[in-house]
């Protein structure tokens, strides 16, 4: 009896930190683009499959019955990849248009000399004026970088010991959280986030869920790939959040334990899997993108036409 306690204690202090976790999963990136005014450090096919990889998981929890904490937190998943891709979007709208614009300007100060007559004086005074209002155009193109090479400081380590304090923050924020739904008597349902095995009228429902949750699973583990392949044909992370992926991997690996922790019955863990392989198996993916933070430190993005 102590030993299920202690399991069910187990599982709903992970299932607690997970929850905390997923909450500020992706504000350290949407407020790290807003910070630099660019998302060129994502990669658009990472955000659009992650994206998926949430709706399948939407529809597979409403179909299978999750608790309604699962489901309004996968809702919550959707609208936070709307707003981060909105937002990318409209970054690499702005910042294409502003280099189209930069470009022309220098086309057209490039040509005004074969037009202008060769006088010397005031003319020539002004064809210096020209030169420099052009080198200052010039550079304008960098701009977007240079914002994010003062703005990124992700890969330093003073960060990494930063985002390490702002973990622990969210470790005992889900600490406390369970504490509190302990002490309220939340904590006594079946399993956290699993559906129940499927009866009536509800097997088809039930079983189409379950293969949304292994759609879902296969999107997480195929949505970090473009990002993993960008950042290494750029030799950069900059512009990426560490935070992210931190709280990531965090969220993943407690979700996973949480399950684990409940019940090891085969039973259990089968009707587990889809959502074992969804968080426990992009850890590893993740860990690759933390491998290149530190290869990649101090690194800037030196390639814009092969963004996966």
């Amino acid at each position: 009896m102590a030993s299920s306690a202690l399991a069910e204690a187990l599982s709903g202090i992970f299932g607690s930190i997970s929850l905390t976790a997923w909450i500020f999963l992706l504000l350290p990136q949407l407020y790290a683009n807003y910070k630099s005014k660019s998302a060129e450090g994502l990669s658009l096919v990472f955000l659009f499959v992650w994206s998926l990889g949430d709706v399948a998981n939407l529809s597979g929890a409403l179909l299978t019955d999750l608790a309604p904490s699962a489901v309004a937190l996968a809702g919550y998943f959707c609208i936070l990849d709307l707003t981060l891709i909105s937002q990318c979007l409209y970054y690499n709208a702005v910042n294409a248009r502003r280099l189209r614009n930069d470009e022309s300007d220098i086309n057209g100060t490039d040509a005004a000399p074969e037009h202008s007559p060769l006088l010397a004086g005031r003319q020539s005074s002004s064809a210096d004026d020209q030169v420099r209002s052009a080198n200052v155009r010039v550079e304008s193109p960098t701009t977007t970088s240079q914002k994010l090479a003062a703005a990124d400081s992700d890969a330093g380590n003073g960060s990494w010991a930063r985002n390490a304090l702002s973990l622990l923050g969210v470790y005992l924020i889900g600490l406390a959280g369970w504490f509190v739904s302990y002490k309220a008597g939340a904590w006594g349902h079946p399993a956290p986030n699993v559906p129940d095995p499927p009866e009536g009228n509800h097997d088809m429902g039930a079983t189409v869920g379950v293969v949304l949750g292994y759609v879902s699973a296969i999107f997480y583990l195929c949505a970090r790939i473009p990002q993993i392949v960008k950042n290494y044909r750029e030799q950069s992370c900059q512009g990426l959040s560490l935070m992210f992926f931190m709280l990531s991997l965090t969220g993943n690996l407690t979700y996973g334990l949480s399950l684990m922790a409940y019940s090891q019955e085969v039973d259990y863990l089968v009707k587990s899997l889809p959502w074992l392989l969804g968080s426990l198996g992009t850890i590893v993916e993740d860990a690759a993108i933390f491998v290149q933070f530190r290869l990649y430190a101090g690194g800037s993005r030196t390639s814009r036409t092969s963004d996966p």
